[in-house]
């Protein structure tokens, strides 16, 4: 540290990229804003691995405070935890929401000069993820989880890690059964080709050869790959209900027939090509359909929320215990900024806690001994002792993701189940009556020839391919722009909507552009003083208002203190100086609340620095964009201190509803659905969680996708909101190319029925026009879709 100086502002911070303060420190003639990104710098310099600044400029993520890992030394969590373990190995894997760019990778995937316990590092960036391989003799699980914290990628381990849901296996099976169709599509498509060429009747032994070996290929096509049409199928008509696998799994059926019978009695070649073919497009199209953007949690409950492990106090000593073991009659001690994970009475300390999660209201709330602490409030003082009442399985925090809370039956159905029933009666209709026709002309071979040919012709295939190809690429749009929206049948609600419903805090207001104003006197010398005190302090709230004083100095500080949660003081020049919480002064002062900065030299008060939220950019206009097309409301859990600024935002006739409980929020949504309306809601927290599931599309707005977000059909960027028109315009633009495209197939099936009907359409004919449409439809939808985003702005 002895090259270490402090010089005036020249740029930004060489390892994380943020603006510096007029005072920065500056090492091996680079300059960083804060002692963590130092520190880091200092790291990767000692164990030559500067070479993570030469991928990408200023890379790095600014370090935060050392996190209490105590936890991580308990064999029960770490077990919980851990992918793997042996006598000499561990391997576990932990989700880095800092992971961002090709220097991140380059980092991670060097830990073992840091520490040559950790063997092997291997990152996946999609689901920013790190999977470590470690010697556990040789290094803790709590030393690996304090080396990526000190290098700026603290991981983020919840209880819900511990619970290691099976979610991928179906796509798992989609994969194999896509790879074990496409196989057998090429064998039988080989086979075929004397066929195809006219070649077959030169080599007739072979002929039969090569028929019995695409029956052979069919079989695993029909009875595995597509069994899950038949299921469904099935499934379906027990309900009395007709869905588009129905004809599907019909056709399937029809052709797998159709090839066994002229296999067996060797008629002719069989339909083993279209058979395989059309199962094997069927099968991408649903792996297109399933595909989502698995970076992003969208099924996240309560537990993605807690911690894994919460400190417990017995025979006045300390033990992590597991979130899942705490029962009635714990001691808990919750330490400034940690969750209380159940509802439990104050026993000690001075309780400030932070309900925005659950109430949706900014201002911290103060609890006094013997009152009850529910969980999901965030401790911002000292640190307390609570006696657990409830479990966290049973607390009210739990009740918000409670199934009966979340009972819905709003959403409709979508446009392939709604045009399946009516499709599937259409063909069966034709392809009976043809049949029959023929039949009762006592020419069996063209009643058979016409059935086949209607069926093949008729194919929805078309449908089922185009819808999920269609919302797939509108979905890619989306996700460029800082919109996430959950699946591709989420769209069709979205693109229904004509109410949309707003909270206030964290949506109509960012979280992470605020306005700083001083309210009281400091002269220029005393601003210096106040900076010279805030310098030394790592708290938020000191480091932005140090930005705004922006001194050209600073003076040496003795007997400094902080208390978290409080405040800091220190000596600074001869004079002592306090900034801090107004509940830490030892008299009263004329401020109009708790919040702020208050700062205090010698023993006079001098004033606050007050924080207030601003209105995101551009929220004015989106919202006059949004009243031509929309009913909107607003249901706020916060106070009704900003209505009058919500009054010129919004139209005098928009509902303006303030301290709306959870419950409040959610019978609102109902209230309108109740007259027929298809609502969108806005939200963050858990205090929207309830409202954003009832609601036929609910969005999560949020500063940082990473961060906890309550169950949802969408997550979208704060900056991305002036969008929201154009993207709602693009579901339906999507809807309507999907409705033109089954127009088209409609028009060029019904000339295909014509002749199929006639007996005339030979089978194979009718199997090579199938591909050919499948493919003119899915040509159309990609480019009508690139059209539609251009017009929209969105590309």
């Amino acid at each position: 540290m002895s090259n270490t100086t402090i010089t005036h502002q020249s740029a930004v911070c060489y390892h994380c990229g943020d603006q510096l303060p007029a005072v920065k420190l500056s090492y091996d003639e680079k300059d960083f804003c804060c002692i963590g990104c130092q520190s880091v710098y200092q790291i990767l310099s000692e164990n030559n691995m500067c070479n993570y600044y030469a991928y990408n400029d200023t890379p790095g993520q600014r370090v935060k405070e050392e996190g209490h890992y105590e936890y991580l030394d308990e064999p029960s969590i770490i077990t919980q935890l851990i992918n793997y373990k042996d006598n000499e190995n561990t391997i576990v894997t932990f989700y880095i929401p800092a992971i961002h760019c090709s220097s991140c990778i380059w980092l991670l995937e060097h830990l073992y000069k840091i520490n040559p316990a950790i063997f092997s590092s291997r990152i996946d960036f999609l689901k920013k993820e790190v999977t470590i391989s470690y010697k556990h003799e040789q290094v803790s699980l709590r030393r690996v989880v304090e080396i990526l914290n000190q290098i700026g990628y603290e991981p983020l381990i919840s209880l819900q890690d511990v619970v290691k849901e099976k979610s991928n296996s179906v796509n798992k099976q989609l994969i194999w059964k896509i790879a074990i169709a496409g196989f057998c599509m090429g064998n039988v498509m080989l086979f075929s080709f004397p066929e195809y060429f006219g070649l077959s009747a030169l080599e007739k032994e072979f002929q039969y050869l090569f028929a019995w070996l695409n029956l052979a290929f069919c079989i695993p096509v029909t009875f595995y790959c597509a069994r899950d049409y038949f299921t469904s199928a099935i499934a379906s008509l027990k309900q009395k209900f007709v869905n588009l696998d129905t004809p599907l799994a019909l056709i399937i059926a029809v052709l797998f027939i159709r090839t066994a019978i002229s296999t067996i009695f060797n008629t002719g070649p069989g339909f083993g090509d279209t058979l395989t073919g059309l199962v094997f497009l069927l099968l991408m199209g649903k792996w297109v359909k399933q595909r989502t953007y698995h970076h992003i949690s969208f099924d996240r409950d309560y537990r993605s929320y807690f911690p894994i492990a919460i400190t417990t106090l017995k025979d006045h000593r300390e033990k992590p215990v597991a979130i899942s073991e705490i029962v009635v009659g714990d001691r808990l001690l919750i330490r400034n900024g940690e969750l209380v994970p159940a509802d439990a009475i104050l026993m000690k300390g001075d309780a400030w806690l932070d309900m925005s999660f659950v109430t949706g209201e900014a201002e911290p709330q103060q609890k006094v001994l013997g009152e009850i602490v529910y969980a999901g409030g965030r401790q911002m003082g000292e640190a307390i002792e609570l006696e657990v009442v409830k479990p966290a399985s049973q607390s009210y925090l739990t009740g918000l993701w409670n199934k009966e809370f979340y009972k819905s039956d709003v959403k409709k159905q979508n446009f392939n189940d709604s045009i399946a029933k009516y499709f599937s009666i259409g063909v069966f209709v034709i392809a009976f009556a043809a049949t029959g026709y023929w039949l009762w002309q006592n020419d069996s071979t063209k009643a058979w020839s016409a059935f086949t040919a209607v069926v093949i012709v008729a194919c929805p295939c078309v449908l089922a391919l185009s819808t999920p190809f269609t919302l797939s690429a509108i979905l890619s749009v989306f996700d460029k722009k800082g919109f996430y929206v959950k699946n591709t049948d989420a769209l069709e609600q979205l693109a229904a909507i004509d109410t949309i419903v707003f909270d206030k805090t964290g949506t109509l207001t960012s979280t992470h552009q605020s306005e700083i104003r001083f309210e009281g006197s400091l002269s220029a010398g005393e601003k210096l003083l106040v900076a010279s005190l805030l310098y030394n302090s790592s708290h938020p709230l000191s480091r932005q208002v140090l930005k705004v004083l922006n001194p050209s100095k600073i003076y040496a500080i003795a007997k400094y203190n902080e208390v978290l949660g409080k405040g800091i003081m220190g000596v600074v020049n001869g004079r002592m100086i306090y900034a801090g919480s107004k509940r830490a002064l030892p008299f009263d002062v004329p401020a109009h609340d708790n919040g702020g900065v208050h700062i205090v030299i010698d023993e006079e008060y001098k004033g606050c620095f007050t924080v207030e939220q601003q209105w995101r950019e551009g929220i004015a206009a989106l919202i006059n964009e949004l009243d031509d097309d929309f009913d909107l409301k607003v249901l706020s859990g916060d106070t009704n201190r900003d209505e009058q600024l919500l009054k010129s935002v919004f139209k005098p006739s928009t509902p303006l509803l303030f301290n709306q409980s959870p419950h409040e929020k959610l019978a609102e949504i109902k209230a309108l659905q109740a007259r027929d309306k298809q609502v969108m809601m806005l939200g963050d927290g858990l205090n929207d969680a309830g409202a954003l599931k009832q609601a036929n599309f609910g969005i999560a707005i949020t500063d940082n996708i990473n961060n906890f977000t309550p169950g949802c059909d969408a997550i979208m960027k704060g900056t991305s909101m002036g969008l929201l028109p154009k993207f709602i315009q693009l579901s339906r633009d999507g809807l309507k190319t999907i409705k033109i495209s089954f127009a088209i197939a409609t028009a060029y099936n019904l000339i295909g029925v014509y002749y199929a009907v006639q007996g005339t359409l030979y089978p194979l004919v009718a199997a090579v026009l199938m591909p050919i449409s499948t493919i003119t439809i899915i040509s159309f939808t990609s480019l009508a879709t690139r059209y539609f985003a251009r017009r929209n702005r969105l590309r």
